[in-house]
């Protein structure tokens, strides 16, 4: 009712106006009979009520339709009043539907085009890395080169298997499995996983986590989540010397996974920031190697599985990553 009013105010001030100039006109003509005057107005707008009258009850339902919510696109249509204006709407929502929905196909099927692409690409490198990796590994380890060539395949592994877990995202739900997780075999894995990248940065790790501590999740996410704090742990603790902290403990009624660095820390002003996609911030500038994903994945994967990410950090003093699992 309200939308109909508003519509039609304009139009009831104009008809208005026609009725007070008519009675104007003939007034200054010398027609000075008010009562037939005051008549003719009130014939006119009781007229003009009445067409309001049918107008509104014959678009009753659009007008309701037009002041509510959508939550599908299929919602609107149809409409119950076969009046001209309805249907001409009814039609352009449709052809607009239409061309939207086989938009939204197209892009759709691009996408896992591009997915799928990614997928077998990604599936291709790792046969040369394989084979890089058995080159070498019976190789001394006091060669300089061997062990470079190494570590950088390492690295490329790490990389190539990033790039398979972001494609799951799109999937996530068909590629996750709740099971009873321990947070020290997760711990212990993703260490090992990154053994050569601690050594070669000249930063240490410390487990501090009890074999009892166990919780509900995905243990292979868990896993990529360990490694990719832990990357970021190392990164930005590079040539140092110090430790970087992987412990849990449990407080009030859930489990805290703490991942804590004594390396660069984040400014004061970049914190707000760090979770979204491809900022680096102040830190971008002295690290060459940032791209800005890795706690933007992070974020995204524990998030889709429930759990609490908080970050804190002092600048030149090191950062702290904390996961929170209820129990």
């Amino acid at each position: 009712m309200k939308l109909f009013m508003r519509e039609h105010l304009a139009l009831t001030c104009w008809v208005v106006v026609i009725l007070i100039t008519v009675v104007g006109v003939f007034w200054y003509d010398g027609y000075d009979h008010m009562l037939t005057a005051v008549y003719a107005v009130s014939l006119g707008l009781f007229l003009y009520a009445g067409y309001l009258t049918y107008r509104y009850m014959s678009h009753r339902a659009f007008y309701t339709r037009m002041t509510q919510p959508m939550n599908s696109l299929n919602e609107f249509v149809p409409l119950e009043e076969m009046v001209p204006l309805s249907v001409a709407l009814e039609k352009l929502l449709d052809s607009q539907y239409g061309h939207y929905h086989a938009h939204l196909h197209r892009l759709e099927q691009r996408q896992q085009e591009y997915l799928t692409f990614m997928n077998q690409w990604v599936h291709q490198m790792k046969t040369p890395l394989s084979v890089i990796e058995l080159t070498v590994q019976d190789e001394e380890d006091d060669d300089p080169r061997l062990r470079s060539i190494r570590e950088e395949a390492d690295q490329m592994r790490r990389g190539l298997e990033t790039v398979l877990y972001v494609a799951r995202l799109d999937t996530f739900e068909q590629d996750f499995s709740v099971e009873p997780v321990t947070l020290k075999t997760a711990g212990e894995e993703a260490i090992h996983e990154l053994k050569r990248f601690f050594i070669r940065n000249h930063v240490y790790p410390e487990l501090q986590m009890d074999a009892s501590l166990i919780v509900q999740s995905d243990a292979k996410w868990i896993r990529f989540v360990i490694v990719q704090l832990l990357s970021n742990a190392i990164k930005y603790s590079s040539g140092n010397g110090q430790k970087i902290y992987l412990r849990a403990y449990k407080a009030d009624r859930s489990i805290i996974l703490e991942v804590q660095d004594q390396g660069a820390g984040i400014p004061k002003s970049d914190l707000n920031r760090v979770f979204q996609p491809f900022f680096t911030g102040e830190n971008g500038r002295h690290f060459k190697e940032s791209t800005g994903m890795g706690l933007y994945i992070v974020k995204e994967v524990l998030t889709r599985m429930n759990h609490r990410i908080d970050l804190e950090s002092v600048y030149g003093e090191g950062a702290t990553v904390r996961i929170t699992f209820s129990i």
